[in-house]
This record gives C-alpha cells, sequence and structure tokens, in this order.
C-alpha cells in the first residue's frame, strides 16, 4: 500500500501537468486564431470604410453614383469616369479561362505523379511543382512580357488580327493558367496522397481496372482536395496584379470579347492608381477592392455548389 501510494499521486499529478498543458496549448490557438479573425476583420473594414465614403453624401471630391459605378463600361482617370461593369466582366472571364485551361492539366499531372510516374520521375516532377509555386509573381511577369506576349502576336497575325504587341486578355489567360498551376497541382496532389489504399484495392478487387479506378475512384474520393486547390488557384488569379499589368494592357472601356484586344482587371486598376495617396482616384480603388472581394466571396460559393453537383452532398 505504502508504494503504491506515491505511484497513485504522481500519476494524478502527471494528469493535472497534462491537462494545464493542454489548457495552455488551446488558449494559444484560440489566441492565434482570434489575432487571424481580427487581422481579416480590421483588413475589410478598412477597405470599407475607404471605399464606401465615395458614395456617401458630403463626400469631399464629390460623391459619386454607386449604380453608374457598379454598372459603368468606362474606366478614364482623366475625366473622373470610373465605372467597375466592364472590368469585373474582364476579371471573372480571364480568371475562369486560365482556371478552364489550367485545372484539368494540374489534376491530370498530380494523378500521374501520385499514381502512376516511377518514384525518380516522381519526385523530380514534384520539385518542379514546388519550384514553380515558389517563383515571384515579377518573373512570370517579365515572362510574360517577353515570350507569351510575342506568341499571342504570332496567333494573332495567323488569324488576321491586330494586336498591341501581343497585349491583350489571351496573354493574361495564358500567364494566369501558367501561374495558378502549381498551386492546384500542389493541392491535388496532397489529396490524392490522402484517399485511403483500401478504396482503391476494393475497387481492383471488383474487377476494375487501374485507369477506372483512378478516374472513377481515386479522384472522386480527393474531390473537396482538388477543388480546395482550385478555389486556391482562383483566388490567386484574382488577386494577382504586378505580373497581369505587365501583359493586360489597362482598356480604358470593354468589354471586348476579342481574346486580342487590351483588358483591364479590378487588380491592375487598383494598382495602377496606388502611386496617389489622396483623392478621388485615390478613394475610388479602395471601392474596386470591395468589388474584388465579392467577386471572390461568389466565385467560391459557385465552386462549392459545382462540387456538390458533381460529386452529391460532401459530408467530409
Amino acid at each position: 500500500m505504502n508504494d503504491r501510494q506515491p505511484n497513485a499521486l504522481m500519476l494524478q499529478h502527471n494528469r493535472q501537468r497534462r491537462k494545464i498543458s493542454d489548457k495552455i496549448w488551446r488558449a494559444l490557438f484560440l489566441i492565434s486564431c482570434v489575432l487571424s479573425a481580427l487581422m481579416i476583420v480590421l483588413i475589410i473594414i478598412f477597405i470599407a470604410v475607404k471605399g464606401i465614403r465615395v458614395f456617401l453624401p458630403g463626400y469631399e471630391y464629390g460623391q459619386q453614383n454607386f449604380w453608374d459605378f457598379l454598372t459603368g463600361m468606362t474606366w478614364r482617370q482623366d475625366s473622373k469616369t470610373y465605372g467597375v461593369g466592364f472590368i469585373v466582366i474582364n476579371t471573372f472571364t480571364t480568371a475562369a479561362f486560365a482556371a478552364l485551361l489550367s485545372f484539368p492539366v494540374a489534376t491530370l499531372t498530380a494523378l500521374f505523379i501520385v499514381k502512376i510516374a516511377p518514384e525518380r520521375l516522381r519526385v523530380a516532377f514534384t520539385t518542379v511543382i514546388e519550384l514553380l509555386a515558389a517563383i515571384p509573381s515579377v518573373v512570370y511577369g517579365v515572362f510574360a512580357s517577353g515570350a507569351i506576349t510575342k506568341l499571342v502576336q504570332q496567333l494573332a497575325a495567323f488569324f488576321g488580327q491586330t494586336s498591341a504587341a501581343g497585349i491583350s486578355a489571351l496573354s493574361v489567360i495564358l500567364l494566369l493558367a501558367i501561374m495558378i498551376f502549381p498551386t492546384i497541382c500542389s493541392m491535388a496532389i496532397v489529396a490524392i496522397q490522402a484517399v485511403g489504399k483500401s478504396l482503391e484495392w476494393g475497387s481492383l478487387a471488383l474487377g476494375a481496372s487501374q485507369t477506372q479506378t483512378n478516374f472513377k475512384v481515386v479522384l472522386s474520393a480527393a474531390k473537396s482536395g482538388i477543388f480546395a486547390g482550385l478555389v486556391l488557384g482562383l483566388g490567386r488569379a484574382f488577386g494577382e496584379a504586378t505580373a497581369v499589368t505587365m501583359v493586360a494592357g489597362n482598356a480604358m472601356s470593354g468589354p471586348s470579347w476579342n481574346l486580342f484586344d487590351t483588358t483591364r482587371t479590378l487588380t491592375t486598376t487598383m494598382l495602377s492608381g496606388m502611386h496617389e495617396t489622396s483623392g478621388l482616384d485615390y478613394d475610388i480603388r479602395f471601392s474596386a477592392g470591395l468589388v474584388l472581394m465579392a467577386v471572390i466571396l461568389l466565385t467560391n460559393a459557385l465552386i462549392h455548389l459545382i462540387k456538390r453537383k458533381i460529386g452529391g452532398v460532401d459530408h467530409e
């Protein structure tokens, strides 16, 4: 009994110490989450205050009409005409076309790396994907302005179209497709690797081929992670400014459905006016930022809806 009492006291002491340690770590995690959420809230409040004030009565540089701003098809700083209607269309179409090009290629690449490629090739391809994800945006922009624009200019000449030295919507689409590829592919690789082997073995045991198993079982089971990669990729496409500015051209009106015409996105519009520090032209960029956040939220909701329609209701 005497030997058991110290042991029991020691176990009780260890349990209490572990409980205290768990409470401390939970508190640290909670603080981290609150700080992260607070930063997001502060950013939204700051942008909202700056962006909404231009539409309120008594605005010092002249109240703007919100409906005209939202539906306008011209953006001219010289005449104080600010309409983001065509810019929203351009932003969405360029990002959507980039995703249409990049998403299937990235998903198939991830499937090849995880399920088909030999070990050495798998390691090499994974390293390449990681390097592509680490390349700074400005480097992509320099590459696009030097290579993609020339390709687009040659395509325009082949189809009998004119292009401003290749600076066009098509250049933006190709650039964004390359930029979002490593993000989508990396997420798809992680999602496919997380699929349980039992699902794959069960499919093969029922007589399905390896290819049928990969496409109908593995990709289906990994769809949540793959679509999460698409969301992150589109987030980068919508938010990219520096690289896109180099090849977009900042059209003053639109939208133009000719891929060889110059274009303008919400991010390039915001970036082009950041050299100012005050005035209507400066404040209106924050209004464009609010519109951009709304576009991203609506697009993410649409992607989740598509995911549910394709794979059924997701209970994961």
